[in-house]
């Protein structure tokens, strides 16, 4: 009788985070930035219609790299989570943490007792308002999560992304077109290639906008500012 085929827990755990890095890096990169008035999210995606970048609530944004059918059902879960917690209680209680605590706790599950594990990697941010600090949180495939500082960046060659950035980052939060600049540079190094406009998706979080903080760069803005 032959003897079942047997694998540790420790193998299988190790199999699954490389199966999803490799399912990850497939994608290409997105940036999360801080600058002057809020936060800008600049993603290396030449698809007009299938966004990387959206909006969660009213000042929380969410951006996610990877298997895209995986990160956009995470995105209609998010808003829909969000959605129902400001109606049941208040605005005010939509939180970006506890949104990327409950995303933290989903992967976590799924890739400690499904068979396959999600090949996303996933930004929650949230633009701080009445001299609140900005928060950005790295989520990943396997449920950690990070808070990160000034700059953030998933999918693609993330580590080459994040140390070029790194590197030009300045010391304090630059203007809307600086950051743009330095985000679209560390990009193209990485991608060994110029990217246009029309193959960038771009979007802010505007803390001196009234009401929703979201908007979505069109390309003739981009082309502007990249000019400037």
């Amino acid at each position: 009788m032959p003897m079942p085929y047997y694998v540790s827990p420790e193998q299988m755990m190790q199999d699954k985070a490389e199966y999803a890095k490799k399912g990850i890096a497939k994608g290409r990169s997105i940036i999360a930035m801080e600058y002057a008035d809020g936060i800008l999210l600049t993603a290396d995606n030449p698809s007009a219609s299938l966004h990387k970048v959206s909006e969660i609530y009213d000042s929380i944004a969410f951006a996610g790299a990877g298997k895209y059918s995986e990160f956009e059902n995470l995105r209609k879960a998010g808003i829909r989570h969000a959605d129902l917690k400001g109606f049941m209680y208040s605005r005010e209680d939509v939180t970006g943490r506890s949104l990327a605590n409950g995303y933290s706790q989903s992967l976590g599950t799924i890739f400690s007792q499904e068979l396959k594990p999600l090949e996303v990697e996933i930004l929650v941010v949230q633009v701080g308002l009445n001299s609140h600090p900005n928060e950005i949180y790295r989520i990943s495939f396997d449920g950690s999560i990070i808070d990160e500082k000034n700059f953030a960046v998933i999918g693609g060659k993330s580590e080459a992304v994040q140390a070029s950035v790194k590197e030009k980052s300045l010391s304090q939060a630059p203007a809307l077109g600086a950051a743009l600049i330095l985000c679209v540079s560390a990009l193209e190094q990485t991608a060994n290639q110029k990217l246009p406009p029309e193959g960038l998706e771009v979007a802010v979080l505007d803390r001196n906008r009234t009401g929703r903080k979201f908007r979505r760069l069109s390309v003739g803005d981009i082309r502007q500012l990249l000019s400037a």
